[in-house]
């Protein structure tokens, strides 16, 4: 039996809407909870102490974090590349497959996702 696309839809925001009320009221009630808010704010307390260290190593390191973040950047911009050269090679009806120094075999994986137009 074929599914129309629309209900489908339909039916994947009706779910979507009930997940948002039950973690509301999941939220609610941890909200209303003062030993969650206690950890809570021990949490946050720790994560600022976190960050102070880090801020301190990466002070002593500074020139390696910024190799790191533009190491970070070439990555991505790399991976955009092959992506794109991917989706080329696969509408031409070329086969599309890498594989890395360790012989692993690697093979393109397309997805479809919708936006609000």
């Amino acid at each position: 039996m074929a599914q129309e696309l629309p209900a489908v839809f339909k039916r994947i925001q009706d779910k979507k809407k009930e997940q948002r009320e039950l973690k509301a009221m999941f939220r609610d009630a941890l909200t209303n909870n003062g030993e969650y808010q206690k950890v809570v704010q021990e949490l946050d307390d720790l994560k600022i102490k976190k960050k102070q260290i880090e801020a301190s190593v990466k002070a002593d390191f500074k020139q390696e974090f910024d190799k790191l973040e533009g190491l970070k950047l070439n990555i991505a911009g790399d991976n955009q590349l092959l992506s794109d050269l991917a989706l080329t090679q696969f509408v031409s009806g070329e086969l599309v497959k890498l594989v890395d120094e360790n012989k692993v075999e690697y093979e393109p994986i397309f997805t479809v996702r919708f936006k609000k137009a």
